[in-house]
């Protein structure tokens, strides 16, 4: 037996391109490109903040010596925090900031999961796809029955195709869906710690930027 035996491209096409069409069109199209960005995420390291971390440390050394206004030219890649730092330059609340922070945490979370729950749907959907191959298999087989030599092709495809779906299903997607929501839920932790760090600069800096503000308007 070779490997050959196992595969059949008409059985392929049904189970892979109607697994396909079926999450295209249970999903929304901004979610389905996300789930297809989000397998980068499967050959990355798991989300840590301590490099994050390290950073709003700096800024807070940087805010002792010179202001929380030194901040504003700080250049920071990640959203979650420079929205954080933004606001300490700002002078905004610290629970305004901490209330914006868990909005931004909540749609990162939110937008992981719709990409999961792509890859689960996937995984819905490609037994029942491979149930579609066998009983277009088996139609084809009995209005074939004169033809020995067609019963064996279309029996192939009957059964390949059940096998195709259980594989496409527990091998790729399933998997796939778990990881990403294991991403998700290890991202959303280690996201909870960047907020304390951030309200407690907020709140030491809060009544300096508020000291300075009446000098400035005296001033003018």
């Amino acid at each position: 037996m070779t490997p050959g035996t196992f595969l059949d491209p008409v059985a392929l096409a049904i189970v892979v391109g109607g697994t396909m069409l079926a999450t295209a069109l249970r999903t929304p199209w901004v979610d389905l490109m996300r789930a297809l960005a989000a397998l980068r995420v499967l050959a990355r390291r798991r989300f840590s903040a301590t490099a994050l971390l390290e950073q709003i440390t700096a800024q807070d050394r940087i805010a002792r010596r010179h202001g929380a206004m030194a901040l504003d030219r700080s250049v920071i890649a990640d959203a979650d925090v420079a929205a954080g730092i933004a606001g300490v330059v700002d002078g905004v609340a610290p629970e305004v900031i901490a209330a914006e922070l868990d909005a931004c945490r909540r749609a990162r979370i939110e937008r992981h999961l719709a990409a999961a729950d792509c890859w689960a749907g996937a995984a819905e959907a490609a037994p029942a796809m491979g149930m579609v191959g066998t009983l277009v298999g088996l139609v084809v087989m009995f209005t074939r029955m004169s033809d020995p030599a067609a019963i064996g092709g279309a029996m192939a495809v009957a059964l390949l195709a059940t096998l195709y779906g259980a594989l496409v299903a527990n091998l790729i997607a399933m998997p796939i869906a778990a990881r990403l929501r294991a991403a998700a839920r290890v991202e959303a932790s280690e996201r909870q710690r960047l907020v304390a760090p951030l309200i407690a600069l907020a709140t030491r800096e809060a009544p300096r930027l508020m000291s300075v503000a009446p000098i400035r308007a005296s001033a003018a």
